[in-house]
C-alpha cells in the first residue's frame, strides 16, 4: 500500500529496491517485487491476481503424496517450470537495471575455494543408515507427519553433517571431525597473518551459542581455538552484539583487525555486514537452504574495499552425508536463479528452484554409500531434466516453424503494402501541399470554399445534420476524398481522409481546428511511413533470426544419449544379482536342435 501511495504522488518513481539477491529461492518471488513496483503493469497486463500471472509464465505438476494426517495421501501442486522467461524479464527490466558481477569489473579480491572433505566417524555412518529407516517408514505410510516427516530428516541430516553431538550429546568429539578441521584452518591462518593482523569470518546456522549449558558448535569451536593460543578477546560471536550501537562497535573492531575471528549465522552476520577490511578467509560450516544466503555470506569477503588481493573460501563438506547433495542442490537453484537475473537475454524455460527436503531415493541412496546408486539417482534427474529440455526444444521448433512459415512472412507482405499505400499517399500530398498563407481551398458536398471559416462551419453544419450512423461522403480536401461517420461507442464525429490508403480524425467543435487536424493528419504521412519502414526492417530481422534458430539442433543431444547409455547400463549392473533364468535355456530334449547360449557383455 506504502508503495502504490508513493507510486501515486511520483508517477511511478517514487520507490527504489536495492537487493544483491531479488530472487532467494524461487522465482514466484518476482511475482512479488512486481506486484511492489509494478501493481499499475500488472493490472493493464490483466496479471494482478497470482493465478494469472502464475497460467502464463509457470507450469504446476500434481504429485501424491502422504497427507499430513498420515492417514492417507492427497494431490499436490507445485511449481515445476517457468515458462516465456525472455518476456517476463523484459516487463520485470522496466523497474530492474541488473548489474552482474561479470558486466561491472568491481575491484573484489579473487576467492581461492577449498573444500575440505571430512571422512564420517563409524557413529555417523550408523546414524546415516537409521535416517533412512526413518525414511523408509514415512515412505510406506505409516507415520504421523507430526512425529517423523522428510523435512525433520533431513535437518537432523545436517546436524549430523555438522557435528554428531548436537543429536546425541554423549557421543565422543572426533578429532578429524568438522569442528576441528576449521579450528586447525583458523589457527594457521591466524598464525600465518599475525604481522598484517588479518581477519576471518565463520558462518554456521546450526547449533548457535546457548546459554543453558548444552552442545554449542560455537563454544565448542572457541575452546578449541583458545586451547590452540588465539586470545579470547580475538574471538568474537555476532550474536554477543545485540543493538545497533553494539554491531557497529564489534565491525570497528573487527576493521581494525582487534577481533581477528568472527562467528555468525547467515541471518545475523550476512547482509549490512561491512567488516571486509581485513578478511581474508571465510569459513562455511554447513550449507544454508537458499543459494541468496551463499552469495551473502560470499559478499562478505568478496567486496569491494577488502585490502588483500586474494581470499581464502573453505567449504566443511561430510562425506556421504547430507552436505554434498544441499551444495548440489543450493548451486543448482543458484544456476537457475542466475539463469533470469542475467544482463544477457534468459533462457525461454527454466525449471523452478523451490526445493528444501531431500527426496526418499537421495536418502537411500546416501545410506547405502554404493557409488552406483548414488551416480544412479544423479542420471535419473539428469537424464528426465534432459528429456524436458528436448521436450521444451522442439516446443519452441514447432513455435519457430509458425513465425517462419506463417506470421512472419504475412506480416513483411502486410507491411510492404502500407507502405507502397503509404508512399502514394505523401507524394499526393506534397502535389497539393498545405498553403502557407491563407486557405488552400475544399469541397464540401459538392460546393467549393475558399475561406477556411466557411469550409469548417460547412463541416459542422453536416455533422449536425446527420441522422444516422452511416457514413457519407462529405467531399475533398487536397486531393483526397473525405468521408464523415458517427461512432456511437464513443460520441465522436470523425472523417476519414482516402487516398491509397484511410487516415482518420477525431472532430471538435472549433471551426479552425478541425481543419488544422486534417492538416496535422497529412503532414504527419512522412513519419508514419518511417514507423511502417522501421517495422519492416524489424520483420525482417525477426523472421532471419526465427530462421537461425530453426536449425539450431538441440544442444545437448549428445549428452544425452551419452548419459541415457550410461543410465542403462548402470541398471543392468544394480540388477545383476537377480538371475534372470532366461539368459540361459533348458537343456533340450531329443531330437530338438541344442539352445543357442545367450551371453548378456557389459563394457565398463
Amino acid at each position: 500500500m506504502k508503495c502504490q501511495y508513493l507510486d501515486e504522488l511520483t508517477g511511478g518513481r517514487g520507490v527504489i529496491f536495492a537487493t544483491g539477491t531479488p530472487i532467494s529461492n524461487s522465482m514466484v518471488e518476482l511475482y512479488t517485487i512486481q506486484r511492489y513496483l509494478q501493481y499499475r503493469t500488472l493490472q493493464e497486463m490483466g496479471l494482478i491476481h497470482f493465478d494469472d500471472w502464475a497460467s502464463n509464465f509457470g507450469e504446476t505438476v500434481t504429485a501424491i503424496e502422504l497427507s499430513p494426517e498420515g492417514s492417507g495421501y492427497r494431490a499436490k501442486t507445485r511449481f515445476a517450470k517457468f515458462y516465456n522467461l525472455p518476456e517476463l524479464m523484459s516487463v520485470f527490466k522496466q523497474v530492474a537495471d541488473i548489474q552482474t558481477a561479470d558486466m561491472l569489473h568491481l575491484p573484489v579480491p579473487k576467492a581461492n575455494f577449498h573444500t575440505e572433505v571430512i571422512k564420517p566417524s563409524e557413529i555417523q555412518q550408523e546414524m546415516i543408515k537409521g535416517l533412512a529407516e526413518r525414511a523408509e517408514k514415512i515412505c510406506a505410510g505409516g507415520v504421523d507427519p507430526h512425529v517423523d516427516n522428510m523435512l525433520r530428516i533431513t535437518n537432523d541430516g545436517r546436524k549430523l553433517a555438522l557435528d554428531m553431538r548436537l543429536i546425541q550429546p554423549l557421543a565422543p568429539d572426533d578429532p578429524d571431525g568438522k569442528v576441528a578441521v576449521c579450528a586447525r584452518n583458523v589457527y594457521r591462518i591466524w598464525e600465518q597473518t599475525k604481522e598484517k593482523r588479518s581477519t576471518q569470518l565463520v558462518f554456521c546456522d546450526l547449533s548457535t551459542p546457548t546459554t543453558d549449558g548444552s552442545f554449542s558448535v560455537y563454544d565448542d569451536l572457541k575452546k578449541k581455538l583458545l586451547d590452540a593460543g588465539i586470545p579470547e578477546d580475538e574471538i568474537a560471536f555476532i550474536h554477543t552484539a545485540d543493538s545497533e550501537a553494539k554491531k557497529k562497535e564489534l565491525f570497528a573492531k573487527v576493521r581494525a583487525g582487534q577481533v581477528r575471528v568472527l562467528m555468525g549465522s547467515t541471518q545475523k552476520m550476512g547482509a549490512g555486514t561491512n567488516v571486509q577490511d581485513r578478511l581474508i578467509a571465510l569459513h562455511d560450516l554447513d550449507c544454508p537452504w537458499r543459494p541468496s544466503d551463499l552469495q551473502q555470506r560470499l559478499g562478505r569477503i568478496v567486496r569491494q574495499g577488502n585490502e588483500n588481493e586474494e581470499v581464502e573460501i573453505f567449504r566443511y563438506v561430510t562425506e556421504g552425508t547430507f552436505d554434498a547433495y544441499l551444495y548440489q542442490l543450493v548451486e543448482n537453484k543458484q544456476k537457475f536463479i542466475a539463469q533470469i537475473m542475467t544482463s544477457k537475454a534468459p533462457v525461454r524455460v527454466a525449471d523452478d528452484v523451490d526445493e528444501t527436503a531431500l527426496s526418499y531415493s537421495e536418502i537411500k541412496a546416501l545410506a547405502t554409500g554404493n557409488p552406483l546408486i548414488i551416480e544412479k539417482c544423479n542420471l535419473d534427474m539428469e537424464v528426465a531434466r534432459l528429456n524436458m529440455l528436448k521436450a521444451s526444444h522442439l516446443n519452441q521448433v514447432y513455435a519457430l516453424e509458425e513465425l517462419v512459415h506463417r506470421k512472419y512472412p504475412a506480416e513483411i507482405t502486410r507491411l510492404t503494402e502500407r507502405i507502397a499505400g503509404y508512399e502514394k499517399d505523401v507524394e499526393l500530398a506534397k502535389v497539393h501541399p498545405k498553403a502557407q498563407e491563407g486557405f488552400c481551398g475544399m469541397e464540401v458536398e459538392g460546393k467549393h470554399y475558399v475561406e477556411k471559416e466557411d469550409a469548417g462551419k460547412a463541416i459542422i453544419d453536416v455533422c449536425t445534420k446527420m441522422t444516422g450512423s452511416d457514413a457519407v461522403l462529405l467531399g475533398q480536401y487536397r486531393g483526397f476524398s473525405m468521408v464523415l461517420a458517427y461512432d456511437g461507442m464513443s460520441n465522436e464525429y470523425r472523417i476519414t481522409l482516402k487516398g491509397t490508403l484511410s487516415h482518420t480524425v477525431t472532430l471538435g467543435a472549433d471551426v479552425f481546428g478541425n481543419i488544422t487536424r486534417l492538416d496535422n493528419a497529412l503532414e504527419n504521412l512522412a513519419g508514419s511511413l518511417d514507423a511502417e519502414r522501421a517495422k519492416l526492417e524489424e520483420a525482417k530481422v525477426q523472421l532471419e533470426n526465427a530462421r537461425t534458430e530453426l536449425a539450431t539442433p538441440f544442444a545437448r543431444e549428445e549428452e544425452l544419449a551419452e548419459k541415457t547409455a550410461r543410465l542403462k547400463e548402470l541398471n543392468i549392473l544394480l540388477n545383476m544379482d537377480e538371475k534372470d533364468k532366461t539368459l540361459i535355456d533348458e537343456a533340450p530334449d531329443e531330437g530338438e536342435e541344442p539352445p543357442v547360449r545367450k551371453v548378456v557383455g557389459l563394457e565398463r
